[in-house]
């Protein structure tokens, strides 16, 4: 077998093979054989034909497709290992030419993964802004705990306050329609807590027991619902009960009931904890991040657009489930924003994506950085936990979709490349 290897752009190495006619009468005689086994030919038993009675049948082309079909696989396998090549794609046979008694060239296209090449991304000093945690935050994860037991009463003597759950009637128009799904009877909302549209609750604050009044509001320019986005809207409300918040008592009883803390101190030192906690796990997030940033500026990597274009892809699949788990579907997303619109942004967060992985990829060769069977035995504990299957359910199920096991093995060597990264570089937390 000669090759002629021929570098293109976009990463695309075209490839012309010749192979000795001898060979290529092998590879049709072979394929004859196997085709003449499932051919109903009058006079012979099955795979018994000869090749001449074979080809009468089924005709020349179709057994030259047999033969490539079964020898390709095998001699482009032996160009790329013959030559090094890291494809990121399957090859693509452009032409050929296969006559019996003359040798058999095939010209193919394989797409490379593309060279990375890294500048520094060891001994760096980068400063970062720290996580500084609100004054408040311990008092806020206390109201939390308390408000969690708070009962409620029925309030007749006054208006509604920020802090009430309200219990009311709406009805809602918009461009002078009334909006489907946009009315109901006796819902209850708390209005500290509420997930309605921005302003909405606030205009429910100050309203008397039985009052009937208007609320005026506009849907965000993200609503799901694209003839509503952006849309001033009116909603016609009555209030038919107030109920007020009762607090009870931050007490050494109620955290010896609710927890497994015996005073209200141990209770507000577990807090601080989870806190100081927070703190630390997103300035090492911030860290790593910067870190990774400046790595990626210091590295050139030129990456092919078809290799953008199957990653986007994939995250499009990726985000069609997300909205099915979400309970929206496709058309509804495409409502609200134009397939050029999401493909836009998926193609940015492909090439992102890409790059970066090319790059941890990179960081891992140069410092033979590898994920251990160990390591991801553990990484599938993990997993498993996380959804309450056991591992050997798990990884029954994974096998299944080798896909998701190529990503968990890929997120695996991340966090080991990040850990690297983070052990090799020097962050200022300012």
């Amino acid at each position: 077998m000669n090759t002629t290897i021929e570098k293109q752009p976009e990463n695309i190495v075209k490839v012309d093979i010749e192979i000795p006619a001898k060979d290529a009468v092998g590879y049709y005689n072979n394929a004859a054989k196997r085709l003449a086994q499932y051919v109903n030919i009058p006079g012979f038993r099955k795979g018994k034909a000869p090749r001449n009675i074979v080809e009468q049948y089924v005709g020349e082309e179709r057994i030259k497709q047999e033969a490539l079909d079964n020898a390709l696989p095998k001699i482009l396998s032996e160009v790329i290992k013959e030559n090094s090549f890291d494809v990121v794609a399957q090859p693509y046979v452009e032409s050929y030419d296969y006559k019996i008694g003359n040798d058999l060239k095939i010209t193919a296209k394989l797409e490379l993964r593309p060279e990375v090449t890294l500048g520094e991304y060891k001994g760096l000093k980068i400063e970062v802004d720290g996580y500084k945690t609100p004054e408040d935050a311990l008092q806020k994860s206390v109201d939390s705990f308390v408000e969690q037991y708070a009962t409620t009463e029925v309030i007749t003597d006054r208006k509604t306050l920020p802090t009430d759950i309200v219990v009311f009637d709406f009805e809602g128009f918009a461009n002078g329609e009334k909006i489907e799904h946009g009315d109901a009877k006796n819902y209850s909302l708390d209005l500290a807590h509420s997930s309605f549209i921005p302003g909405f609750a606030e205009q429910l604050v100050d309203k008397s027991l039985g009052e009937d009044f208007e609320i005026n509001v506009t849907f965000p320019e993200e609503y799901h619902e694209k003839k509503l986005a952006g849309q001033p809207a009116t909603f016609k409300c009555k209030i038919n009960e107030i109920k007020a918040k009762v607090m009870p008592q931050l007490t050494d009883d109620l955290v010896q009931k609710n927890t497994t803390f015996k005073t209200v101190e141990e209770l507000k030192e577990n807090m601080q904890k989870h806190i100081d906690a927070n703190k630390a796990n997103i300035d090492r997030t911030n860290s790593e991040k910067a870190i990774f940033d400046k790595v990626v500026s210091n590295a050139k990597v030129d990456i092919q657009q078809s290799l953008i274009d199957r990653e986007a892809d994939q995250l499009l699949e990726e985000y069609k489930q997300k909205l099915a788990m979400q309970g929206f579907t496709w058309e509804q997303a495409l409502e609200a924003q134009s397939y050029d619109s999401i493909m836009t942004s998926l193609k940015e967060d492909a090439a992102t994506r890409v790059r970066n992985s090319l790059i941890i990829d990179k960081i891992a060769k140069e410092e033979n950085i590898k994920v251990s069977q160990a390591e991801f035995g553990a990484k599938l504990s993990e997993l498993s936990q996380m959804y309450n299957i056991d591992a050997a359910t798990m990884i029954k199920q994974l096998s299944q979709t080798p896909g998701v096991l190529n990503a968990l093995s890929q997120q695996a060597l991340n966090e080991k490349v990040m850990q690297f990264l983070a052990d090799n570089n020097t962050v200022d937390l300012k």
